[in-house]
């Protein structure tokens, strides 16, 4: 695509990565058929292609954001399908994350999309606000229908909806030391994760001292950055970023660190963006970098490590591929080929490429095209008759489990059990069934 920023604009290090990015469209739209906007919306303008003139037109012209070019940068849900669909290598990711920068820097939102973002904001990224924020919503709940009539309180209403009836208890967060260990690994925290589903990173711990590591959790760690990055909140991420670099730095530099593991796709995606990130920042580019480059989601480590053999429970599972893990990190056969080896069927629905509508907080900010992304996963999942879902991003867990009554489970749940541990608790029925 021809571009004619002026070298003003291009001496600006965002600004010269966007135009890099756009020259690389040509405009073939390959892009439109897998953009889960546009084949629910049927607009140019909510396809990967359309989206991309309108970054263009406002950061060439530098024009003001206006509310309709908004409309659609917001209704993005950063799946990135269309990055793996592209055949001219067009880094969507980089671009539409600028485009909202510029958006937050530039244009006023209505009042109470403003109170909306600015609360998740402040709540998402801290477990201990979330917690409870959760219990909170557990005493609103009977009013969400009501609320969810008004529309400036639909965001509300979503909030609810996904937010679990039962609280788990707090995780522990003790080291895992393991004699004679190969090494040690950073497992992330996490911040929305560990309070939603603190059985994940359980597992995880199991699993990881089963294949020989030493799992450590890096003090003064904070959340990846990845909520408030995709809505534009660049300082905070940037922040976040580099506390985190700071303290993997700390590991690394100290008893040494053989990965960082992330349990949480979207999480994962984010860390292995640090490098780019803070390319600019000569205190921690170099820093940044190496942290990218330790970063493996969970799945990709184990697929190279030394697990026991796993037991076959006899259960058919459909896989759900998250968008941050199939089109952001481009991780696509290691889950699978985990389950299979550990003796599990697996099964993966038709439209897999085609996002769930969790997307971090899209689902509470576009609960409508969410909802409806939503119920055509869910729908597509059912047909294979599965037993359990497996998936491995935390937003992915409570979307799809909002829809149905199959149990949606992380895929090192599953390898847990399958190597020696616990069965995960919303198995116990099935467990039953297949011991009889």
């Amino acid at each position: 695509m021809q571009t004619r920023f002026s070298p003003a604009a291009l001496s600006v290090p965002a600004m010269a990565a966007s135009e890099a990015v756009i020259r690389k469209c040509v405009h073939c739209g390959f892009c439109t058929a897998t953009c889960p906007t546009y084949v629910l919306l049927g607009d140019e303008l909510d396809s990967p292609r359309g989206r991309i003139y309108l970054i263009k037109e406002m950061l060439e012209k530098k024009r003001q954001p206006t509310a309709e070019v908004v409309k659609h940068i917001d209704r993005c849900l950063s799946c990135l399908s269309c990055m793996t669909t592209c055949p001219s290598g067009v880094n969507y990711m980089h671009l539409v994350d600028h485009a909202r920068v510029y958006v937050e820097e530039r244009y006023r939102r209505p009042w109470k999309e403003r109170f909306f973002r600015s609360m998740l904001a402040w709540v998402l990224p801290h477990p201990g606000r979330f917690r409870l924020a959760l219990r909170l919503a557990r005493l609103a709940r009977p009013a969400a229908p009501a609320i969810g009539r008004i529309d400036a309180l639909k965001p509300m209403a979503a909030m609810l909806a996904l937010a679990p009836r039962v609280l788990s208890p707090k995780p522990g967060g003790d080291d895992a030391p393991v004699p004679n260990a190969k090494g040690r690994v950073a497992l992330l925290g996490g911040c929305a994760e560990p309070v939603l589903r603190p059985e994940f990173r359980a597992a995880a711990v199991r699993l990881l001292n089963r294949a020989g590591y030493d799992v450590i959790f890096a003090a003064g760690e904070a959340c990846c950055g990845a909520l408030i990055h995709h809505m534009g909140r660049d300082a905070d991420a940037l922040a976040d970023a580099r506390r985190n670099v700071d303290a993997w730095t700390r590991e690394i530099e100290g008893g040494g660190l053989a990965a960082i593991i992330v349990t949480a796709s979207g999480c994962g995606t984010t860390i292995k963006d640090y490098g780019f990130m803070l390319r600019s920042d000569v205190a921690y580019a170099d820093k940044a970098a190496r942290v990218s480059a330790l970063t493996r989601d969970i799945s990709e480590f184990l697929i190279e490590a030394d697990l026991p053999k796993g037991k076959a429970q006899g259960l058919t599972v459909a896989y759900h591929a998250a968008c941050a893990l199939q089109h952001g990190q481009r991780v696509t056969e290691a889950p699978k080929r985990l389950l299979a080896g550990a003796g599990y069927v697996v099964r993966t629905a038709v439209e897999a490429h085609l996002c769930c509508g969790s997307a971090g907080t899209y689902n509470i900010l576009q609960p409508e095209i969410a909802g409806q992304l939503g119920d055509r996963k869910v729908a597509n999942i059912e047909r294979l008759h599965p037993d359990v879902i497996a998936t491995g991003n935390i937003g992915c867990a409570v979307q799809i489990g909002q829809r149905t009554g199959i149990p949606v489970v992380h895929t090192v749940e599953l390898l847990d059990w399958a190597t020696g541990g616990p069965v995960p608790a919303s198995l116990h029925h099935i467990h039953a069934r297949i011991s009889e």
